[in-house]
């Protein structure tokens, strides 16, 4: 169980400012969407989080305690990351990859046990690339590299989960399975925090959604309160229709604002 909560959160990179006054409390048994446009601090957020970026002002906590007071290896203990747009360097396989997942559990110079291996096979068979454990994971398509890079973070079995636009690579059949697996995490108790482009699958899966234009929280709540047409046509600059459809909810774009 953990709960994740900021407090008027200000971050700034440099002389910019990145995140103003940015307040919430997120617990466990949800599956929440980052959403807004590009710029809009989305990826500083998460990082925020994780305390991999400086907080200017305000406070970030986990468990009522400040981020700033976990060394790094309990923060990987309490909270798997999947960065977007992440780089494999060494001809890895699937497996050994899956494996550095177990890290954060390990004493310097141990070598992995049985609880480490059934979390790495639980972790192939959640994200669908078991059949590929043995496979250079450089050599794997985008889409194949994306779910392997899943599996490792599942492979921490942390009770939270932050993953940075996990969508990018895959075909719209892999989003989906993408989805319902992190709709499982949260399902089984798990706080999952997703950065989403895809409105609708925000819509579709998560409970709740935190809307954020210019570094500022601009809606809060669930999808249906915050994911309409007037909003979003402000936020994106853009013009869009919300309906439901065979009841989910969909957001499609139809033109942007002049």
């Amino acid at each position: 169980m953990v709960t994740i909560t900021t407090e008027a959160l200000h971050v700034a990179i440099g002389a910019r400012s990145v995140l103003q006054n940015i307040s919430f409390s997120l617990p466990t048994h949800n599956l929440v969407g980052v959403i807004g446009p590009n710029g809009a601090g989305k990826s500083t957020l998460v990082r925020s989080i994780l305390g991999l970026v400086p907080v200017g002002a305000g406070a970030v906590r986990i468990d009522d305690m400040d981020v700033g007071k976990f060394p790094s290896p309990e923060i990987a203990r309490r909270i798997a990351y999947l960065p977007q747009g992440q780089t494999l360097h060494w001809p890895l396989s699937v497996e050994r990859l899956v494996a550095l997942g177990r890290l954060p559990h390990l004493a310097p110079f141990s070598r992995i046990g049985e609880e480490d291996r059934l979390a790495i096979d639980h972790a192939l068979t959640m994200a669908d690339v078991q059949h590929l454990r043995h496979r250079n994971a450089i050599q794997l398509s985008g889409g194949e590299r994306a779910r392997a890079l899943l599996a490792r973070a599942l492979a921490v079995q942390a009770p939270a989960l932050i993953v940075d636009e996990p969508l990018g690579a895959l075909d719209p059949g892999h989003q989906i399975e993408v989805m319902e697996l992190l709709r499982r995490q949260a399902d089984r108790g798990a706080l999952v925090i997703a950065v989403l482009h895809d409105l609708s699958m925000a819509a579709r899966f998560c409970d709740r959604v935190l809307l954020l234009d210019e570094g500022r929280l601009v809606a809060d709540g669930a999808p249906s309160e915050v994911l309409t047409a007037p909003r979003i046509a402000s936020v994106y600059r853009m013009s869009v229709w919300t309906g439901d459809v065979e009841g989910q909810r969909v957001v499609v774009p139809l033109r942007s604002k002049p």
